[in-house]
């Protein structure tokens, strides 16, 4: 481990501070700071910036934190501060922009099956708030006698799930950091903490981008529910993007500041 930097340093603090903050309030940091859907009321548009320092979780704010020392520290000190800053909130913005795109079209392609069949904007929100307020039981009973039959319980769920759906975290800067680290040092070993075998970045890095598409477009992930692949991968995109620039333009002898 090396030393850490002044710049990650203080997304650490800013990081921990949030998460004493949800912590203390949760619903309240929910709802101003993580990321909505965009169509749904509670969004605001400084939640692309504050859902990146918002986490579910101690275990979520610990693995991310320590992507960011361990992969970050490395990149700031080749780059300097601005230019890491720059390419973090854009790899974090880039996150943010891919997962609501996707969000926004399996909403609206559940939503345009439904109104297909005949149903009108306030009965599918109608049933949508079936979901929310009874049990998955009671729904699917009042679905089999208010819904056409060639939708699905399945489908509604998920639609429910989309538009009511908060995404929090600094994933997608972190898979950005990744991504940029990877080519940067492609000979480094790493290992995951479940699996301690070393494996060199060139290769650790697309396997570990391969599982989040996996998990994407299947839905089954091996790293448990709730994770927002989407955003792994946009983050990602976009990391590779800036540093395959930077690189192809021999930015990384310039420093910003």
């Amino acid at each position: 481990m090396g030393r850490i930097t002044e710049t990650v340093k203080v997304l650490l603090i800013c990081n921990v501070l949030f998460f004493i903050g949800k912590l203390s309030m949760p619903e309240v940091s929910d709802h101003l700071f993580a990321l909505h859907y965009p169509e749904n009321p509670n969004f605001q548009y400084w939640q692309i910036v504050t859902h990146m320092f918002m986490h579910a979780s101690f275990p979520h704010i610990l693995f991310n934190m320590f992507g960011l020392y361990m992969f970050g520290s490395p990149l700031e000190a080749r780059w300097g501060r601005n230019k890491f800053l720059f390419f973090y909130f854009s790899a974090g913005l880039g996150a943010a922009l891919i997962h609501s795109g996707v969000s926004y079209l399996q909403f609206t392609n559940i939503y345009n099956d439904y109104l297909a069949t005949g149903l009108s904007n306030s009965e599918i929100y109608g049933l949508m708030d079936e979901v929310l307020e009874k049990s998955a039981a009671s729904v699917d009973g009042y679905i089999r006698m208010n819904m056409p039959n060639n939708l699905s319980l399945d489908s509604l769920i998920q639609m429910t799930s989309i538009y009511n759906g908060q995404a929090v975290g600094a994933s997608g800067a972190i898979y950005g950091i990744l991504v940029a680290f990877g080519m940067m040092y492609p000979n480094v070993e790493l290992m995951l903490i479940f699996l301690p075998i070393p494996v060199k970045a060139k290769y650790f890095i697309p396997a570990l981008l391969l599982l989040d598409l996996f998990s994407g477009l299947t839905g089954f992930s091996l790293f448990g529910q709730n994770i927002a692949n989407w955003a792994h991968l946009g983050g990602a995109l976009f990391g590779f993007i800036m540093a395959y620039y930077w690189k192809k333009n021999s930015f990384n002898d310039h420093r910003w500041n």
